[in-house]
């Protein structure tokens, strides 16, 4: 029997290790930082901790009643430091090109401060219909519902945890902190070694019979 094609489905996307490789432009903002502030930042480690808001890593470096000042300052020095040093990642721009193909609506979901998180995606030539920023794990799913997400990609446990809390299909791609294991093991519906893969599966998605628990398999045909 053939299957019948989902109607086109609203995506979203998270940002950081996601669709860009933004350590370059972090490290660069953390070690201005360090110089304004005269305070000794990790930027190697910090970048290795990317996904939680900004103010949970600040705080690994300044005293509670200096977190929030700091952070602010961080997000004024973040356009000039950060933007042109920070790459999209293999796959990105077509990822979001292929929601839009196929008649659909791609988001961008993301803990950043939505000015400078829209500063990279114009920068990067990427284009999404909406982007949402300053929301991390659990709250993400308050921006999916709103717009009706079906589908919800990251690379962070966080995002796993914020498509399920929004009843969307969470897709995990292994470009960030975790390894493929790691993102099934918390959960994702479906892992992708990147984005490169993304249009191959969503197509499969929207063909898969069955609803989300016969896509694995569709995406799996897809990629052999």
């Amino acid at each position: 029997m053939a299957s019948m094609t989902r109607t086109a489905p609203t995506v979203g996307f998270d940002l950081d290790m996601t669709l860009i490789d933004s350590r370059p432009g972090i490290h660069a903002c953390y070690t201005e930082l360090s110089a304004r502030t005269g305070t000794y930042v990790d930027a190697d480690l910090a970048v290795t901790r990317l996904g939680p808001p900004l103010e949970e890593e600040i705080a690994h470096w300044f005293p509670a009643d200096q977190v929030a000042a700091t952070a602010d300052l961080y997000r004024s020095l973040y356009p000039a430091t950060a933007i042109a040093p920070t790459l999209a990642l293999p796959g990105a721009r077509e990822a979001v090109a292929a929601v839009r193909a196929a008649g659909g609506r791609a988001l961008v979901v993301t803990a950043k401060y939505e000015p400078n998180a829209k500063l990279h995606l114009e920068h990067l030539g990427i284009e999404p219909d909406e982007v949402i920023g300053n929301l991390w794990a659990e709250q993400k799913a308050v921006a999916l519902r709103e717009h009706g997400a079906s589908v919800y990609v990251g690379d962070h446990l966080g995002d796993i945890r914020g498509a399920r809390a929004a009843g969307a299909h969470s897709v995990a791609v292994a470009t960030g902190p975790y390894g493929a294991q790691e993102l099934r093991a918390a959960g994702a519906d479906t892992v992708l070694a990147d984005l490169t893969e993304f249009p191959a599966w969503l197509a499969a998605y929207r063909q898969a019979p069955g609803g989300p628990a016969g896509t694995a398999d569709a995406a799996d045909a897809a990629r052999a």
